[in-house]
């Protein structure tokens, strides 16, 4: 019995440090820059701070896309941080920095919690922007076997299509971030886990993932019948598709849809044959894809109120009313006042603030959720 009570509390032990080890910290060395503006060195540090803790962040988490293609203004950043994963940066040490010309850069040594960091880059993730994954098996009659094809005629006309309607797309295969197996897996059984992972390097809230198989219906030369043989190879293309998203409510992943999808080829010889049902399977799957995207878009709009201090006539209120509703992604604009809109916005808030910084002399006095309160120069 003591034999057992001495076993059983072992593996307990063992459970709680594994559980320890999994919270562990990682402390990280990033570096971050920032434009030195009117000789404001205080505020050029801050931000290079700021950005040099997302540097960590996104170290520990492996990320492929960086925030900082999307976000100019990282203060907004260090919000985000602060309300949304409070407690990522468990502590920082600022180890030097250097200003060249009006450039300052500072190095620190950042230490970061794993899972909160997966949080804070998770909320970092755009709405519209889709990872794309289906690799496609296809025959090789020069190597006399089947391989697979990561980046191919599906794939491609799927990105260019979703990129034609605005969308921010990053295909996965060329990064090697992961691999067909794992696909495979993850369509099969419905795992999670490569999804979540793509999920935090790309910074996309939609994955498209899936996998094209071919088999050979009619063979070239083939009796089809009353002493006539087939003129050519008749191939036929299989997907099996998820298409995955986060639902920004809960937080949790959920299926927008999944299903098989088919097309057909015909042509002289095998390889171009499966490359023809390639093209006619995209036909039919890339609808699906835009319908499905643009209804997880849709469901995500929200309402953000936007006051801008230093309005103070009518004509200013409509040129900025004018300028927000030109903002990618804005789905409405309300005008409540003199200087107050509510705009329909399916993004994290913080992408709204930047585009507007971006559009001319405003500075961001408050910053919240659900709410942006910026002044404005004329």
């Amino acid at each position: 019995m003591r034999r057992i009570t001495a076993t059983i509390f072992s593996l307990l032990l063992v459970f709680q440090f594994a559980s320890e080890g999994v919270c562990e910290e990682k402390c990280i060395d990033a570096d971050g820059e920032a434009i030195i503006i009117s000789g404001d060195l205080p505020s050029a540090k801050m931000e290079a701070i700021a950005r040099a803790k997302w540097s960590a962040i996104e170290k520990t988490v492996g990320t492929q896309v960086k925030a900082q293609s999307f976000v100019q203004n990282f203060t907004l950043v260090e919000d985000v941080i602060k309300a949304q994963a409070a407690g990522v940066v468990k502590s920082f040490q600022v180890l030097g920095q250097e200003s060249k010309s009006d450039m300052l850069t500072v190095r620190i040594k950042a230490c970061v919690e794993p899972t909160k960091a997966k949080e804070a880059v998770s909320s970092m993730a755009l709405n519209n922007s889709v990872a794309v994954f289906i690799p496609a098996r296809k025959p090789n009659a020069a190597k006399g076997a089947d391989e697979y094809e990561e980046t191919n005629i599906l794939s491609e006309i799927l990105t260019g299509k979703l990129t034609d309607q605005g969308y921010t797309v990053v295909d996965v295969a060329p990064t090697h971030a992961v691999d067909a197996s794992e696909i495979e897996t993850a369509v099969k059984s419905g795992s999670t886990l490569a999804v979540r992972s793509m999920m935090y390097k790309f910074l996309s809230n939609v994955i498209i993932i899936g996998k094209t198989e071919y088999a050979i219906s009619t063979k070239k030369g083939e009796d089809i019948g009353y002493g006539i043989a087939m003129p050519f190879n008749n191939v036929t293309v299989r997907l099996t598709y998820r298409i995955v998203a986060k639902n920004n409510k809960t937080g949790n992943m959920e299926v927008l849809t999944a299903g098989t999808s088919q097309g057909k080829g015909i042509a002289n010889n095998v390889e171009d044959a499966a490359a023809e049902g390639l093209k006619d399977l995209s036909e039919k799957f890339t609808p699906v894809v835009l319908d499905k995207v643009a209804q997880y878009i849709q469901g995500n709009i929200k309402k953000i109120s936007v006051k801008v201090n230093g309005v103070t006539d009518i004509d200013a209120t409509m040129e900025l009313k004018g300028m927000l509703q030109n903002i990618v992604w804005v789905a409405g604009v309300e005008e409540k006042g003199m200087g107050e809109y509510i705009v329909s916005y399916p993004e994290n808030t913080l992408y709204l603030a930047n585009s507007i910084k971006q559009k001319g002399k405003f500075t961001i006095a408050n910053f919240s959720p659900y709410s942006i309160t910026l002044d404005y120069e004329k």
